[in-house]
């Protein structure tokens, strides 16, 4: 069902070589990217009409306009299950809490006397928000993604979600009612790239965004890259991944029910176990049968992702050793279920979130633990971060010098600027100052 990679003894190789061994999901986004430029185009010159157009293409519905009706929102959570309000409201509760205590404050640096750097965090003024609509329904990724932003003090708040034929073109209603929960009343059945393309250009309808953020597929993926330089972007998100660094202590019961989470996802999940124990290895396996046939999406999600390529079972020498590979490999989820697991995971280097110990997995992280679930993947966790109120702040300098400050340090300047063959860089600063160069 899952393939297994024995990386133990001399077969655990050092450097980039051990990345390369690791599996990984082919997810083409270079290839992507010409099938949805014109895509990108036609809404860029065509606006809210080739929405319209693409919407009934694509998603099978037609509309007169793409922006969600206020009534829609508040009917959808007027009719929201009152269990998954409550869910709902404890998921943005918690993001709250956390999300509120990362926001920076400005500082001044005093310099030299007279000469100061102020560095003020402002945030980006309008947010384009991406909640995906396809095999499943993500609320959740509304409230990961508006929380943050609206923490960070984002004034312009709008979220595109794909249409749904079953809700009269809509998107589906607990994305309306997460919206309705968070208080962001500008929302557009718009899905796919075409949905990135209405943020970068603007139309007709919907102003332009300065940024985009939320998960999706390929072609959501494809355009976030196409974009990039006009907007700014969280990350290209891929298909999500699991990694498991577990000895023998691991219950074979949980470790199996985590990988099969994460694989219910997508075809393309990845879901690994890291492992020093072939008893914990083949005991997982055992285990997965009888999980699997009890849950659903078997066939078209679980399956296919557990026997891809992109997921096995590694087996290592030691935890030393397991640490190594699930660093090379920089998963999005990464839980750490060993002896004296919070001690190993502050030795974790790359990972998009680590989980502690038996009683964190990931589906905490995914709704309730207070963090994001808006995370690298692909091995991006290495350069790059979750998503956060960090994400959607800018750090400006803010350089504020004396006439005395400037003129002690008028000869470096001038210097330096003619090191650099740019004389007319130290002339600004001598056209200051009856200014000569110093011994002459």
């Amino acid at each position: 069902m899952i393939s297994r990679i024995d990386l133990r003894g001399d077969a655990l190789p050092k450097g980039g070589a051990l990345r390369d061994l690791l599996p990984r999901a082919e997810f083409d986004v270079e290839a992507a990217l010409e099938k949805v430029r014109p895509i990108c185009e036609a809404v860029h010159h065509r606006g809210d009409a080739a929405l319209i157009d693409y919407a009934e293409r694509f998603d099978g519905v037609t509309l007169d306009q793409v922006r969600v009706p206020a009534a829609a929102l508040t009917r959808a959570l007027e009719e929201l299950d009152p269990a998954v309000r409550a869910g709902l409201e404890e998921s943005i509760r918690r993001a709250r809490i956390v999300h509120r205590e990362q926001r920076r404050s400005s500082h001044t640096t005093q310099v030299v006397p007279g000469g100061t750097v102020t560095e003020k965090w402002v945030p980006v003024e309008r947010v384009g928000l991406y909640a995906p609509g396809g095999r499943s329904v993500y609320p959740s990724s509304v409230i990961m993604n508006a929380v943050p932003a609206q923490e960070a003090g984002v004034a312009s708040i709008a979220l595109a979600s794909p249409p749904q034929k079953e809700h009269h073109g809509l998107p589906h209603p607990t994305i309306l009612a997460a919206c309705a929960l968070l208080g962001v009343d500008e929302v557009y059945a718009v899905g796919g790239a075409q949905a990135v393309a209405m943020f970068a250009y603007g139309t007709e309808t919907c102003a332009p965004a300065n940024m985009v953020t939320g998960p999706g597929n390929i072609w959501v993926a494809a355009a976030k890259r196409y974009f990039t330089g006009r907007i700014g972007i969280d990350t290209e998100a891929g298909p999500t991944e699991i990694a498991v660094l577990a000895d023998a202590t691991a219950d074979p019961v949980h470790v199996a029910a985590d990988l099969i989470s994460q694989a219910e996802h997508d075809p393309l999940a990845a879901a690994v176990l890291v492992t020093d124990s072939v008893e914990l290895a083949d005991a997982v396996e055992r285990e997965l049968e009888p999980q699997i046939a009890a849950t659903k999406h078997v066939e078209d999600r679980i399956l296919p992702a557990l026997r891809g390529k992109q997921s096995a079972i590694v087996l290592v020498d030691g935890v030393d050793e397991g640490l190594r590979v699930v660093d090379a490999y920089g998963a999005e989820h990464l839980e750490i279920q060993t002896a004296d697991a919070a001690a190993v995971a502050q030795r974790v280097r790359n990972a998009g979130a680590v989980f502690v110990g038996p009683w964190s997995p990931v589906s905490l992280g995914d709704y309730c633990a207070g963090s994001n679930h808006v995370l690298p993947t692909g091995g991006c966790a290495c350069h790059s971060s979750g998503l956060s109120v960090q994400s959607f702040l800018r750090g400006i300098h803010i350089v504020d010098y004396t006439r005395d400050a400037l003129a002690e340090v008028t000869h470096h300047v001038v210097t330096l600027a003619e090191a650099e063959d740019l004389p007319a860089h130290g002339a600004a600063v001598k056209a200051r100052f009856d200014w000569k160069v110093p011994g002459k």
